[in-house]
């Protein structure tokens, strides 16, 4: 038998790690409906824009071991997980009240409370990726009522990368008023950057009087915990709980030159875990006979930029040093 040259082992083996090289660290796939994000090789997530739904939207998302960190429902259907609010994508960017429309709920979701006319958005033209350190979306919507009315368009850059803390998705979005007419983003608590996580990671609750969920906690950057989080202003929220020995995380940042920094939360025990930067009346007692107290007008032709970032990491919030890694998000302009 004759044995290979070391000098060819060597080429081999230069040329196996060169190929590894070369592959991106965030590698982004378009595939009919959806673009696959991969770090290291490995799926974290997929941006999913045509399955029919009224809005994109990440799913799933996956710890580095393969965890999943939120819902599977509605985009299937797995025993154990509560089937509320269907509307409740893992992942996403909505608001209820917009230019009259509600672009939250879906059907008769928050009736009475919320716009009766329930719109959705669309992607207007092509998605530009790319790959790298950072994997990157950029996309350009239309913003629809019922009727196929335009009400608004954005702009949205959605980034994905990793390091040695976690990994993050970064989401940046400008909401544009048309030319003719301001835009009305109204006040109300269905809303407004969200996620909702896996059943496990719940605080524990219950549907329909039965006792149901995880054992996770929720703490905001001042400190309030659990239900007590829910309305409160901060830079950061975090929910946390453990699962077969190891604890994970998510948080969510919100950005120092963001509309109303610091935000606030719309924590529920049931997994809901949203930034809303116009829900005033409905989260702070004082201003709740004033229902406008949250409206915020974007005049014709004119935009609102909003930044978010969250952070999917290993322990709690302070073995994660989630406040260190939003002080180094803070500084980013």
């Amino acid at each position: 038998m004759m044995r290979p040259h070391p000098a060819s082992l060597l080429l081999l083996v230069c040329l196996a790690l060169n190929a590894r090289a070369a592959e991106p660290a965030v590698k982004l796939t378009p595939l009919a409906d959806r673009v696959r994000v991969e770090i290291g090789g490995q799926h974290f997530t997929d941006y999913v824009h045509g399955d029919g739904s009224s809005r994109s939207y990440c799913y799933p998302i996956l710890a580095a071991d393969g965890t999943p960190l939120t819902r599977d429902f509605p985009m299937k259907e797995t025993p154990g997980e509560d089937t509320d609010h269907p509307w409740h994508r893992s992942l996403y960017f909505a608001h209820s009240m917009i230019g009259g429309v509600d672009f939250w709920n879906e059907g008769t979701g928050d009736a009475g409370k919320s716009p009766k006319d329930k719109g959705h958005t669309m992607i207007d033209g092509k998605i530009e990726i790319t790959t790298g350190d950072i994997g990157v979306i950029r996309t350009k919507d239309r913003w629809l009522a019922p009727d196929g009315t335009l009400i608004c368009t954005d702009e949205r850059k959605v980034s994905f990368h990793a390091n040695s803390a976690g990994r993050f998705i970064d989401f940046e979005i400008t909401l544009k008023a048309l030319p003719d007419k301001p835009l009305l983003l109204g006040d109300n608590k269905d809303g407004t950057m969200a996620i909702r996580v896996a059943q496990w990671l719940t605080m524990p609750h219950k549907v329909k009087g039965v006792a149901t969920g995880g054992t996770g906690h929720i703490v905001t950057a001042k400190g309030d915990k659990d239900a007590a989080a829910w309305g409160t202003r901060a830079d950061w929220c975090d929910y946390n709980a453990g699962r077969h020995g190891t604890t994970y995380g998510v948080a969510i940042f919100d950005h120092p030159e963001n509309l109303r920094h610091p935000t606030w939360w719309m924590a529920r025990d049931y997994g809901l875990f949203a930034a809303n930067p116009f829900g005033w009346h409905d989260y702070e007692k004082e201003f709740a006979k004033d229902p406008h107290r949250g409206d915020h007008l974007i005049p014709a032709g004119g935009s609102l930029t909003l930044r978010y970032r969250f952070f999917f990491h290993l322990g709690d919030e302070k073995v994660a040093n989630v406040a260190a890694n939003y002080a180094d998000y803070a500084k980013t302009p």
